[in-house]
């Protein structure tokens, strides 16, 4: 039975490390997006994110939040926003040495949300 890509990137501990890189590294420190999140729970959204990221990679920990378009209603993020963040989230895999070829299976399923958030 194969692995799934959860299970390849290293489970849960794996996924809250990409998770934390993703925010305190990228994220936050970058001006074309971080102030979506100034008035955010960020314990919150870490770990809102880390299921997300679950999702993402056929693990157990399914996304069980809001919807994707209720989650970033008001917010009228636009094709470069959406960008950023999964440009930001293929380079937290990376940095974790997931193999491009798993980021883009990944990356693809995000892919699928896009129309779901933008321009709500």
């Amino acid at each position: 039975m194969e692995q799934t890509l959860y299970e390849k990137v290293g489970g849960e501990e794996a996924i809250a490390k990409v998770v934390d890189y993703f925010y305190s590294e990228l994220v936050l420190k970058d001006e074309t997006v971080n102030h979506f999140f100034k008035n955010t729970d960020m314990e919150k959204q870490r770990r809102h994110q880390a299921k997300f990221i679950s999702f993402a990679l056929g693990g157990p920990h399914q996304y069980t939040g809001k919807s994707m378009a209720k989650a970033h209603e008001g917010m009228n993020l636009q094709p470069a926003h959406f960008d950023a963040i999964a440009t930001h989230l293929h380079d937290s895999l990376a940095h974790f040495g997931v193999s491009e070829r798993d980021i883009d299976t990944a990356l693809t399923k995000v892919a699928s949300l896009r129309d779901d958030i933008l321009y709500k």
